[in-house]
């Protein structure tokens, strides 16, 4: 095998077809670049370069030779390129898990925040029950996910983002037992709103209510927080949701959440990555952002800053 430099010796000496030019160029001594010509033509068996007064001339070989090396380093000088394009953000691309709910309440403020500091990331969102995400992480789909906690898997690296108050809420036809507190029997005697079976959220409700003796028999499950506000603001019965999601509803009044004897406890939210890859650049800076964040999400967004580029053990 030639040794690289001496093919970029090579590339030089036949664009300046002078040694001595070709030395200039390269910063090195003019005995170097004959000695690495030298030693390239005895290793290919064939005479590259031929020798004038004047300077140097490509042979017929030493043409063909040079369409080769001249597309090969032009092609490495736009792979550094790329690589500078990618470290500095300028490219590149994070590939994001969460539910159709986390996407809209948390993660959407932040990534709009992410895309205008760097336009030229793009962005791949995977949507999904936190179960479903976990394993397209591990499957490598994904770069990161979030997810309800709590996750164990020892597969992956799963950091707090976020605490999260649930409560139930009800529309106009149940707004009077929003005056008053609630026992978890006149709770589960309501028509229950909640999502389908397999989320972690229906999971942490049912074990809510077997805690307290009690089995759930929702009348309604639908697919996603948005519907299941929509059903309790129509007067269906009480939807199971995280406070964030319906603070809205909740102070123009259109929304009503009811008060319990026995508080909700609350859930955390979750940034889960795999704890044998490093990430990208771009995903890792989106990763540092959320954790710099941590506590805040879901809150008013201030302007990005910049995150530190070192791949998360």
């Amino acid at each position: 095998m030639v040794n690289l430099e001496w093919y970029r010796i090579f590339l030089y000496t036949a664009r300046c077809r002078n040694l001595t030019k070709a030395s200039q160029e390269l910063h090195i001594t003019q005995p170097s670049v004959s000695y690495a010509i030298k030693q390239m033509e005895e290793r290919l068996g064939l005479k590259l370069f031929h020798r004038l007064s004047k300077g140097v001339e490509l042979t017929e070989e030493g043409r063909a030779l040079f369409n080769y090396v001249e597309q090969s380093f032009s092609l490495l000088d736009t792979a550094q390129k790329h690589l500078q394009n990618l470290k500095q953000l300028n490219e590149g691309e994070i590939r994001i898990g969460a539910s159709d709910s986390l996407i809209k309440h948390l993660l959407l403020p932040q990534l709009n925040a992410f895309h205008k500091e760097y336009p030229g990331i793009r962005i791949r969102l995977s949507h999904g029950k936190s179960p479903e995400i976990a394993q397209r992480l591990k499957e490598g789909v994904i770069d990161c996910a979030v997810v309800h906690m709590p996750m164990s898997d020892p597969q992956l690296s799963v950091q707090p983002l976020a605490t999260l108050g649930d409560c139930f809420v009800v529309g106009e036809a149940y707004r009077e037992l929003a005056k008053r507190s609630l026992t978890m029997e006149e709770l589960s005697g309501l028509p229950l709103i909640l999502l389908s079976p397999g989320s972690s959220t229906r999971e942490f409700v049912e074990q809510w209510f077997a805690a307290k003796g009690f089995a759930v028999k929702p009348d309604i499950e639908l697919g996603n927080v948005d519907l299941l506000a929509e059903f309790a603001r129509l007067g269906y019965g009480a939807a199971f949701v995280s406070r964030t999601f319906v603070q809205e509803e909740v102070e123009r009044g259109t929304l009503f959440e009811l008060q319990l004897d026995d508080p909700l406890p609350p859930r955390s939210i979750g940034l889960a990555t795999r704890q044998d890859r490093n990430l990208s650049v771009a995903a890792d800076s989106f990763v540092a952002i959320l954790l710099a964040r941590q506590g805040q999400i879901g809150s008013s967004t201030p302007p990005v800053q910049p995150a530190s580029h070192t791949p998360l053990s």
